[in-house]
């Protein structure tokens, strides 16, 4: 589990997470929606102890950012690291012993190719694949099905179905909410650095209706097709 309490965030004076409570359990999946710029990515990189703050992050283990794999919405790679090495890497620094690699390349990605040359999609599903050979407990995905081409994003889908099974914890955002609703137990929504809703897999469809209503009103018709 992970328990978080009083969390707050500054980049100087402004605020730009006020004071969340939350909890994620183990077994289950949660989703995080917002606008661009609500507080989801800096929520996030706090609980990977990537950025300070105030208030306490606890966790069912020693260090969490240890037993957390954190899949970044533009993953960062070396320019001359192929994608084996990639994941050697990020297996290495979790000593996790890797064996028959390309067996478990499910994505079939070009893995002596180096991975700054790889398209969006392909630079997704390569750190996705090494956070999950990590064997970690806890999963951080943002946005882990923008620039992915449908069919790996069904197999993404069921990755997450999977871990959830093996009572793994995993947390996702994305602005697809057709993924979300596929995936989650529970969706959280933030606003302006505050948690202002939590809907269960009952009241899905209702919040998505809420939140086309919300985002485009009338605009489409002041757009004035013909």
């Amino acid at each position: 589990m992970i328990d978080i309490k009083n969390l707050s965030k500054y980049y100087g004076s402004k605020q730009v997470l006020k004071d969340i409570n939350l909890s994620f359990e183990p077994s289950k999946v949660y989703g995080i929606v917002g606008e661009n710029g609500a507080g989801k990515t800096t929520l996030f990189r706090c609980i990977a102890g990537l950025e300070s703050h105030e208030g306490t992050i606890i966790a069912d283990c020693d260090e969490l950012r240890a037993h957390l794999g954190f899949l970044f919405t533009e993953p960062f790679f070396f320019s001359m690291m192929t994608g084996r090495e990639y994941i050697r890497l990020l297996c290495n620094a979790r000593n996790v012993t890797l064996k028959e690699l390309d067996k478990r390349n499910i994505f079939h990605l070009p893995l002596d190719q180096y991975a700054s040359t790889y398209s969006t999609g392909m630079k997704k599903k390569l750190a996705l694949t090494a956070i999950l050979l990590q064997e970690n407990d806890y999963f951080i995905l943002d946005e882990p099905f923008n620039g992915v081409d449908i069919q790996s994003n069904i197999i993404i889908t069921e990755i997450i179905h999977r871990l959830k099974e093996m009572g793994k914890t995993i947390i996702i955002s994305s602005h697809i909410f057709s993924t979300l609703s596929a995936t989650c137990d529970e969706i959280q929504l933030i606003k302006d650095g505050r948690f202002i809703r939590k809907v269960s897999q009952d009241e899905f469809s209702l919040l998505e209706k809420e939140m086309k209503e919300v985002t485009i009103g009338s605009q489409i018709d002041d757009l004035g097709l013909k």
